[in-house]
């Protein structure tokens, strides 16, 4: 379903330098990385709001800025930017945009309006910003996109409609032909939907992986100091310590045996990230 090769894209003083991934029908990828990474500008790129400067692009086989309209046509999204009317109320909005899509409806507007508390006659401007963001994912949802690009949207959400987006998104996939990618640097949603995952850095993509691939690259080892000092040096990507003992963000090597004493466990996408962000700040300490 998308296709980016040796990506690069120029703005100002930020570049995104060389991206390559994949993500196929069915699947939800989280895009992962600290703010002014990069992920909102890939996003852009795959819209097709931006043209990369070098590389290759393709979504559903085809060209952005060459197959506009049968691109965006195909995309749903949710982006940080207020493109819509905020004098318009939202249904006609709606209906002043709904015109571009082909398989736009006006009665699943309508419904997902409902569904998410919304009031259709309400001008734009006068929602909150959660509430900006469910006009835009019902917009998005109501002309029956194949993919969605979702850029932050989670953290303007009150944890019960948190609940029912996740829903809603994992229903989206369940049937093999549609995909997803949601941006965002809170990862606790990820850990439980996501099936593969990329994390930017300054730009750059420090990996792309399958969710159960990167469970089996890393682990978090903690213990006593002179215990965690103790491990293979080509294993250790950081270490802390503390007043309690240390820990140590590792490598995982199947055939490496760990001292029992030592509590050894699978990080999740918060910890991955975390340590490999200081990794990157820090190369020469570790």
């Amino acid at each position: 379903m998308i296709e980016l090769s040796g990506v690069e894209k120029k703005l100002g003083d930020f570049a995104l330098k060389d991206i390559s991934l994949q993500l196929p029908k069915g699947y939800i990828m989280g895009l992962i990385g600290a703010n002014g990474a990069g992920k909102t500008t890939l996003l852009h790129i795959i819209l097709g709001l931006y043209r990369a400067d070098k590389g290759d692009v393709r979504i559903f086989g085809c060209k952005p800025d060459i197959d506009e309209v049968k691109v965006r046509g195909e995309i749903g999204w949710v982006l940080a930017e207020e493109l819509f009317h905020s004098g318009f109320t939202l249904q006609e909005n709606a209906q002043f945009y709904g015109k571009y899509y082909l398989n736009y409806s006006r009665a699943l507007f309508e419904d997902y309006c409902e569904r998410f508390g919304l009031k259709p006659d309400k001008k734009l401007k006068e929602h909150s910003k959660g509430e900006k963001l469910k006009f835009q994912f019902a917009f998005a949802m109501s002309h029956q996109p194949k993919l969605l690009l979702l850029d932050e949207p989670t953290a303007s959400f009150d944890p019960e409609f948190r609940a029912e987006f996740l829903r809603i998104i994992t229903r989206f996939v369940s049937d093999g032909e549609h995909s997803v990618i949601l941006a965002t640097h809170l990862t606790k949603d990820l850990d439980r939907i996501a099936d593969y995952i990329a994390m930017l850095d300054a730009g750059r993509l420090i990996f792309h992986l399958e969710r159960t691939q990167l469970e089996d690259r890393y682990r978090l080892v903690a213990g006593e100091e002179y215990k965690i000092k103790c491990l293979p040096a080509d294993q250790v990507i950081a270490m802390e310590s503390g007043e309690y003992g240390a820990r140590a963000f590792v490598k995982y090597n199947q055939r490496f045996v760990y001292d029992s004493e030592l509590a050894v466990s699978v990080p999740n996408l918060e910890d991955i990230m975390f340590y490999l962000l200081k990794k990157e700040k820090q190369p020469g300490r570790w």
